[in-house]
């Protein structure tokens, strides 16, 4: 068994269906979905603690400061982040720890925690990412080629990942979403007590 959970670090391009593999991974319990913190206003219909950590910017600055982001950025004016204490409390729960975040927080959080597992989720191909975001029907042409040239930039750095999985069909990449982390359960670094669990019991 493992006496500790498993961070778990997920990105892909806009659009590759990380929020639909997520979905359907999190109906287990032993997942526990790391909500962002941000000093932006809520939009309407947002919840504090379900979509994001509302903070102020003086509280966003005090973690900072105490080193109570696990990574952080700024944009357009505002800061957004990964707060470190609901993450860490939950590790030592055993619960699973997702964080879906993009590449350059993800590169951030693999200075600060090498132990974690990073799984990057790609389009069958740009193609077809093309076609899914044509088909959201929410954005312009032009918005979508820039979605476009940002997702080729994110593939890219892919190759900085532990693993990479495709999602063609959502039943496929959801199963190869927990056979990743099945195999990382089963890995000695993470569970190496299984070994004295067999000895003790003679």
């Amino acid at each position: 068994m493992m006496s500790k959970g498993l961070l778990i670090v997920v990105s892909g391009p806009s659009g590759c269906g990380k929020g639909t593999i997520l979905a359907e991974i999190l109906k287990d319990e032993k997942f526990f979905y790391s909500i962002s913190a941000t000093t932006r206003n809520a939009r309407p219909g947002e919840v504090d603690g379900v979509n994001y950590h509302f903070l102020t910017k003086d509280k966003f600055e005090e973690l900072i400061e105490n080193d109570g982001m696990l990574e952080y950025a700024s944009y357009c004016d505002n800061y957004y982040g990964t707060p470190r204490k609901p993450v860490e409390d939950m590790l030592e729960q055993g619960k699973h720890v997702i964080l879906e975040i993009e590449v350059q927080g993800a590169m951030k959080i693999k200075e600060k925690c090498p132990e974690a597992k990073f799984i990057f989720i790609l389009p069958p191909s740009l193609k077809e990412l093309r076609r899914r975001l044509n088909k959201r029907g929410t954005e312009s042409d032009d918005v979508i080629e820039k979605r476009l040239n940002e997702a080729t930039g994110e593939i890219k750095q892919a190759y900085k990942y532990d693993y990479a999985l495709v999602n063609g069909e959502l039943s496929i990449a959801v199963d190869d979403l927990l056979a990743i982390i099945r195999a990382e359960e089963l890995n000695l670094k993470n569970s190496n007590n299984i070994i004295d669990e067999v000895l003790e019991n003679a």
